[in-house]
This record gives structure tokens, C-alpha cells and sequence, in this order.
């Protein structure tokens, strides 16, 4: 797999789109961060680490990720859109004062910053920049 956060965030764009209520998907320090901020901004309703049993040829030797996904009372998805934006193909760096606003404020980006994984918002708080990883709306 080439780029594991476009494929986390495919697999989260697809369940949502068919209603199921979680994904799983291999565990990653960057994929677990972005699921946090996914869950602090009330997208998601929780991420959770589950343990693999460590034998090496079972299915479950690696940890894997599981995302509960959350939906509105007319059973309509949270999260409307998930978009790549830097991909490694071409990587999208901003400085603190080119920070983008995701639908006027109304969604946010991820960014990747020296501090941490953090969205938009909180970057331009502490007047950092960064990578642009997604944004969601």
C-alpha cells in the first residue's frame, strides 16, 4: 500500500456511505492520531486500539484500529466529505499564516506540525503551520 491515510480515509468514506456502524483498519500512529482529532471534533464517536495475539501466521498478529462511526437523527453520515490533500506524490506545506479555512470555518484540515497532529484551528491558536494531511467537513 502506497498511502495508508488515503486507504484509512477511503475505508471510512466507503462504510458511511453503506451505514455501518465501525471500520477496522491496521493500526498506525499517524492513522490513530487522525481519529482522535476526528473524535474530538464530535465526527466520530470513538476510536480504539485493539491488541493483535502476536503469533506470527495468524490474521491477528498486528494491532489493528477501530473507528465507531457516527451518524445524525435522519441517518445521514457526520462527516460529509474526507479529502487528501498532501499526498506523497506532492506534499502540501503551509506556514502559519496560510493555514486554510474548510468550508468557511464550518469544517476543518488536519495539519501535521512539528508540535503534533492538530487541525486548523488549533495551528493558527499556536501560530504554526505545517503539512496539510486532509480536510473534513
Amino acid at each position: 500500500m502506497i498511502d495508508p491515510i488515503a486507504d484509512m480515509l477511503t475505508r471510512i468514506r466507503n462504510a458511511s456511505a453503506v451505514r455501518k456502524e465501525e471500520v477496522v483498519l491496521p493500526m498506525s500512529k499517524i492513522k490513530y492520531n487522525i481519529s482522535k482529532i476526528l473524535e474530538q471534533e464530535g465526527r466520530i464517536v470513538k476510536a480504539e486500539v485493539i491488541k493483535g495475539a502476536g503469533k506470527k501466521n495468524d490474521s491477528k498478529a498486528f494491532d489493528e484500529l477501530k473507528i465507531v462511526l457516527k451518524y445524525k437523527k435522519d441517518g445521514a453520515s457526520a462527516i460529509s466529505s474526507l479529502k487528501r490533500i498532501s499526498k506523497p506524490s506532492l506534499r502540501v506545506y503551509v506556514s502559519k499564516n496560510e493555514l486554510p479555512r474548510v468550508l468557511n470555518n464550518l469544517g476543518f484540515a488536519v495539519i501535521s506540525t512539528p508540535q503534533g497532529m492538530m487541525t486548523n484551528k488549533e495551528a493558527k491558536k499556536k501560530g504554526i503551520g505545517g503539512e496539510v494531511v486532509c480536510e473534513i467537513y
